[in-house]
C-alpha cells in the first residue's frame, strides 16, 4: 500500500509524528477487525441520530413531505463536507478515525437509499412537481452543504 495517499502530503507508510511506520503501530496489528467494529459502532450511532430526527421531523413540519430524509441528506452532506475537509487539511488523522466518522456515522446516518425510495413514492402519489423539486432540492443544497462545510473548514486552516 506504499503510495496511497492517507492526508495531505502523507503516504500510507510514512513515519507519524511518533517516528514509527503506519504500518507498525499497535492498532494496525489489528487493523482488519478494528476497522469492521468501528463502522459497526459508528454506524450504529448514526443509524440512531437519524432515527431520532424521522421521529422529531413530521411532528415538526409534517408528514406531506419527506422533510426528514430532505434533512438528513443536506446535514449529512454538510457535515462530511466538514469532517473530509478538517481530515485533508490537518492530514495525522488515523485511519480509524477516519472510518468511523466517515464510513460510520456519517454512512449509517445519511439516506439516499431512503431519499430514492421517498422520490418514488412522490411520483407514484402523482405528486410529480413535488418530486422533481425534491430531488432538485436534495441534490443541489446537500452539494451547497458538502461546498459550505470545506469553506468554513479552510477558512478557520
Amino acid at each position: 500500500m506504499a503510495g496511497t495517499s492517507v492526508g495531505r502530503n502523507r503516504k500510507v507508510g510514512d513515519k507519524g509524528g511518533d517516528g514509527k511506520a503506519e504500518e507498525s503501530r499497535p492498532l494496525q496489528k489489528v487493523w482488519p477487525t478494528m476497522g469492521y467494529v468501528l463502522v459497526f459502532l459508528g454506524g450504529g450511532i448514526g443509524a440512531m441520530l437519524r432515527h431520532g430526527i424521522n421521529m422529531v421531523t413530521p411532528r415538526l413540519l409534517g408528514s406531506g413531505f419527506p422533510w426528514s430524509t430532505f434533512l438528513i441528506n443536506i446535514s449529512g452532506s454538510f457535515v462530511m463536507g466538514l469532517v473530509a475537509g478538517w481530515f485533508a487539511f490537518r492530514g495525522d488523522a488515523p485511519q480509524h478515525l477516519r472510518l468511523f466518522f466517515t464510513t460510520g456515522i456519517l454512512g449509517g446516518y445519511t439516506t439516499f437509499s431512503a431519499f430514492s425510495l421517498d422520490t418514488a413514492l412522490l411520483y407514484e402519489r402523482g405528486d410529480v412537481g413535488l418530486a422533481a423539486a425534491y430531488v432538485a432540492g436534495s441534490v443541489v443544497l446537500s452539494i451547497a452543504g458538502l461546498f459550505a462545510g470545506l469553506w468554513i473548514v479552510r477558512s478557520l486552516m
